[in-house]
Order: C-alpha cells, then sequence, then structure tokens
C-alpha cells in the first residue's frame, strides 16, 4: 500500500533520527514528508521505529494510507514525482 508520512516535530535530534528512520521505507518528497511503498510487515515495523523515536507528548507523526486509486490520481505541480516501487533493488 502507498502511505503518506508526514511529521512536525520541535526537538531537531529526534527529527533528525525520524528522517534517517524513514529513508529505509521511502523517499522524502519534501522537508518532513515521505511517500512509502510498504506491504504490512514494513508498515508494522515502521510504525514501531517511529514509536521508539518520537514523544507523543510533544510530537506528531500523521501517516494516510492512500489507496491504487487515490495514488493515480495524484497530482505533482513544480518540480518532483510521486514515489514509485522499484522493479530491482540493490542490497
Amino acid at each position: 500500500m502507498f502511505y503518506l508520512v508526514s511529521y512536525d516535530i520541535p526537538d531537531d535530534r529526534r527529527r533528525t533520527r525520524l528522517a534517517k528512520t524513514l529513508k529505509d521505507y521511502g523517499g522524502r518528497v519534501q522537508y518532513s514528508v515521505f511517500e512509502c511503498l510498504l506491504n504490512q510487515e514494513l508498515f508494522d515495523k515502521m510504525i514501531g521505529r517511529i514509536e521508539t523515536i518520537i514523544m507523543e507528548a510533544e510530537d506528531s507523526v500523521r501517516i494516510y494510507g492512500l489507496c491504487a486509486n487515490c495514488e493515480r490520481v495524484i497530482k505533482v505541480i513544480g518540480t518532483g514525482e510521486v514515489s514509485h516501487d522499484e522493479d530491482v533493488y540493490i542490497l
């Protein structure tokens, strides 16, 4: 499933840790916004890692799941493109 992850974290250290973590799951499309194409197992792992980084009383992370039909109608105005699943992965 395609997910849009955004965050607002006032603490520099936590914000940096979260951004580095989210890069393991998707691509950064704006400063505090990532697009991630994940199966359920990866989604659950991402959530677990996010929960170990943030402080719920101070930080905000929003994750929007987009269905295939919703993903098809995403419009990008200006620079950038919608993240897509790669056919080949190099590890």
